[in-house]
């Protein structure tokens, strides 16, 4: 049997793996506004609060690449005041179950629901939180993506979170048929704190944000529910539905997430957010700099020219780019100045992207 340091090892050498196996389907990152209550959201799974009656829907989850549509519908609400992020996740399952009981478990052995923040938008030290119809939770930090070299701190906890599931239907009884499940989620804007005096709370400003749900064809056996298995004994793949799609099999690309845009404006009042024109000069950062790192597994060394991993003109909303590409001891440095706002934006060779103003 497995350790649970060994399994986690496991799946962080999987999903890395997977990161550079696949081919990528260009996307565009959703967008949603959360707007700020003042009424008090219970956390019981129910959802009823007034204020959740006044929030949308985000749109319907998708497939991970973005290609299928998945067999039952999953959809998201946020809201938020000085203290909580809440989310309230709502999924379609005829057959609601789940087994891992214990905290910090690898939660995706499981149907489970997954959160996935950062809050700086440079890819790096980002959270990401998993909870199964149990209301088992699995919290981690992460410094960097699964792409590179990281470290992940599976006893990394989210100290304060509120959780709560209702099913509609009954949990794991295989004898009848579930409507699904309705996950509510109240997240302390302080466990993202990097110091004690850290104003976090994003008042008018967004962050990058995405879910997942994993979701296991199934047997009964025994009564009991349990992933499937092919004819070899091995579980069959996971379906992936996220709510912005990542072009790959791979959710640890944080480039590609939404933007969850924190208004001031009460629930009920009306805000506009327009994602702005330098994001999209970091989308075309992420296109070099994933090229790059093509060029170097197929040549061993870093390209020493733009020319050579991109001999096109970059256009952004009619603005020619015009990055530098510098090399280094320690890999590569790709900059350029925003045709939008004077800023010089950097990406490294780790992927983290540096503002200079």
């Amino acid at each position: 049997m497995h350790s649970r340091g060994k399994l986690l090892s496991l799946a962080v050498t999987f999903f890395s793996l997977l990161g550079y196996a696949q081919s990528e389907k260009p996307v565009t990152p959703k967008s949603y506004i959360a707007y700020k209550t003042s009424q008090e959201i219970v956390i019981d799974g129910d959802g009823a609060d007034k204020a959740w009656e006044k929030a949308s829907w985000t749109t319907p989850f998708v497939d991970i690449e973005g290609v299928e549509k998945p067999k039952y519908n999953t959809q998201v609400k946020m809201l938020w005041d000085d203290n909580y992020y809440y989310i309230l996740a709502k999924m379609e399952e005829p057959h609601v179950w789940a087994n891992l009981r214990q905290r910090d478990t690898i939660i995706f052995y499981n149907n489970d629901f997954e959160v996935f923040i950062d809050p700086d938008n440079d890819t790096h030290n980002y959270y990401e939180l998993e909870i199964n119809a149990l209301n088992t939770a699995w919290d981690l930090f992460i410094n960097k993506p699964y792409r590179e070299k990281n470290t992940v701190l599976n006893d990394w906890n989210i100290t304060g979170l509120k959780s709560a599931v209702k099913v509609d239907g009954t949990l794991n009884n295989a004898s009848d048929t579930d409507k699904g499940w309705t996950l509510e989620i109240a997240i302390p804007w302080s466990v993202y704190k990097a110091s004690y005096f850290d104003d976090i709370v994003p008042k008018d400003k967004f962050w990058r944000v995405n879910f997942s749900r994993v979701n296991w064809q199934h047997s009964v056996i025994d009564g009991k529910y349990e992933r499937k298995k092919d004819s070899e004994g091995k579980f069959l793949p996971e379906y992936n539905w996220v709510w912005s799609p990542m072009g790959v099999i791979n959710m640890h690309e944080p480039e590609k997430w939404a933007y969850v845009y924190f208004s001031s404006k009460e629930i009920g009042e009306q805000d506009t957010f327009t994602i702005p024109q330098d994001e999209k000069v970091k989308w075309e950062l992420y296109t070099l700099f994933r090229a790059q790192k093509r060029y170097f597994d197929k040549n061993k060394s870093w390209a020493k020219s733009i020319q050579s991993i991109s001999p096109k003109n970059i256009i952004v909303d009619g603005k020619t780019l015009k990055p530098i590409l510098e090399n280094h001891l320690t890999g590569f440095n790709i900059s350029v100045k925003s045709p939008f706002s004077n800023k010089i934006l950097i990406i490294k060779e780790d992927g983290k992207i540096i503002t200079n103003e």
